[in-house]
């Protein structure tokens, strides 16, 4: 099946001829969905901590924080904002002129409040001779939208949404990169540095880089906190074969097969390489203006002050599993394992063993928000490999929809999970994990593509925050819905939040 052509090319992207033998296979055998024991709530898998618990939280990151150790943002950026004007390009080439569709009426109706109108009322001025106003009043709406998303104009339908203009203030408009160097200032920053990484698209890499160049020196004088920024890409290897409807590999025009990025499961090697103690991960577009940030700055501290604190807890266990622990101290230990870090044996031996096991791995605690109908991943507790139930955040195509009991649980599930996660990645013994380690291979998902006019099958590797993080300690923590704040349409820049 495999041409020495295709074991050369596969070569060259640093992936093995085992590697696509087996993403070949999966097209054929699909992905076991996953058995589920219910879907969190709070006092079933979620932690919603009082004012008072709040507050020594936050002083335990604080605290942690002065010791010296060594804490990065780590900043999924790579995505195009092309998804987030949908609406507009259906605009440019629908075949009607003027604002037709609420969408469309919405953005021109309050097109002055959006933080790039003075940038695209300046392009439209170079490009058509008019500025905004004068166009819509001639009726050349059009204009207005293909200038922001053209080449020629602002470009915003090709850019990364880390790049756009999101928010307005005396000074000038920030772009949601901006808003992460602040983030990172006040809740982040350790030892007077701010640590950053954003994993970006290797096509806008060098404009990434140039931006953050332009504008870091401003916010480390106004945060008083020196600046480490890094990038990375995501890895040629971490790239999946496409396959024909009949699980046969997809060949370009000239023979070749075709590879498609892995989807963000594939930066959990990107993460693997960071150099940290406890890794914050937020996604680029989920940022608020400086009015709102003290709420989302308290909730980061206090799921950091929870994780540092069970990790503290873990690691006092391990160094007594080393010293050999007494009768009375594994039961404490198994009482922890199991109402802590809600992880049920389910019939395994509860041995020290199995306490080593489940104690020296990884750890996350992810805020998680009350459901109103927003898209994103759902708190669950779920059955493991090897028959232990966990906490896990599952994507609905990971649950069987002729499963009435299982639908029920995650059409009502209370919670859901926006991104955002802090996460512990050493061992007892002050040694990086090796992250990959801790992947469920078995949940990836297959999707339904198409290229050049024909039918393909996609491959995605287990999701970042889903089978990637699959076998770490995992606390799901009930946060107050005004610190998920996402850009999903053009028009989310329009709400109360952004403003």
């Amino acid at each position: 099946m495999l041409s020495q052509n295709d074991l050369k090319q596969i070569a060259q992207r640093g992936i093995s001829e085992e590697q696509i033998c087996s993403q070949l296979k999966q097209f054929e055998t699909g992905f076991p969905f996953l058995k589920l024991e219910g879907a969190a709530a709070v006092g079933y898998g979620i932690v919603a901590p009082s004012q008072d618990e709040r507050k020594a939280y936050v002083e335990a990151w604080q605290q942690y924080k002065g010791k010296g150790h060594r804490v990065v943002k780590f900043v999924p950026a790579s995505g195009a904002a092309s998804r987030m004007f949908k609406n507009m390009f259906a605009f440019v080439d629908a075949d009607y002129d003027v604002p037709t569709t609420d969408f469309e009426k919405k953005y021109f109706a309050e097109i002055e409040k959006f933080a790039f109108f003075g940038a695209l009322d300046e392009v439209c001025r170079k490009n058509e001779g008019k500025g905004i106003k004068e166009l819509m009043a001639a009726g050349n709406y059009k204009a207005v939208a293909a200038n922001m998303l053209k080449a020629e104009g602002l470009n915003y339908g090709q850019l990364p949404k880390g790049m756009l203009l999101f928010h307005q203030y005396a000074e000038g408009a920030r772009t949601p990169m901006e808003e992460h160097l602040v983030e990172g200032a006040l809740y982040a920053a350790s030892n007077g540095e701010a640590h950053v990484h954003f994993t970006v698209s290797h096509e806008h890499l060098d404009f990434f880089k140039a931006k953050v160049a332009e504008k870091a020196a401003g916010y480390a004088k106004k945060f008083n906190v020196k600046y480490d920024i890094t990038f990375s890409e995501q890895k040629p290897s971490t790239d999946t074969v496409a396959a024909n409807p009949d699980n046969t590999p997809f060949r370009e025009a000239d023979g070749s097969l075709l590879f498609r990025p892995g989807g963000h499961g594939a930066l959990i090697e990107n993460l693997n390489e960071i150099e940290a103690d406890v890794i914050f991960i937020k996604n680029i577009d989920n940022v608020v203006p400086d009015r709102l940030k003290p709420e989302t700055v308290e909730w980061k501290q206090v799921i950091a002050g929870i994780l540092v604190t069970l990790q503290q807890k873990a690691f006092d266990y391990l160094h007594k599993l080393d010293a050999g622990a007494t009768d009375a101290e594994l039961k404490e230990m198994a009482d922890f394992v199991e109402n802590c870090l809600c992880c049920h044996a389910k019939g395994n031996k509860v041995d020290a063993d199995y306490l080593r096991r489940k104690l020296n791995r990884p750890m996350r605690v992810c805020g998680v928000v009350k459901n109103v109908g927003e898209p994103g991943g759902g708190p669950f507790l779920t059955y493991n490999q090897d028959g232990t139930v966990s906490l896990q955040i599952l994507e609905s195509s990971q649950i069987d929809v002729n499963n009435a009991s299982y639908m029920e649980m995650f059409t009502k599930g209370t919670h859901f999970n926006p991104v955002d996660l802090v996460c512990a990645v050493k061992d007892y013994q002050g040694k990086p994990f090796n992250l990959p380690d801790f992947v469920d291979k078995t949940t990836g998902f297959i999707s339904s593509k198409s290229k050049g006019g024909k039918e393909l099958k996609a491959l995605e590797l287990p999701g970042l925050w889903n089978g990637a993080m699959s076998d770490w300690n995992t606390i799901f923590v009930e946060v107050p819905l005004g610190t998920f704040n996402p850009v999903k349409t053009v028009n989310d820049l329009l709400r109360e939040q952004h403003q």
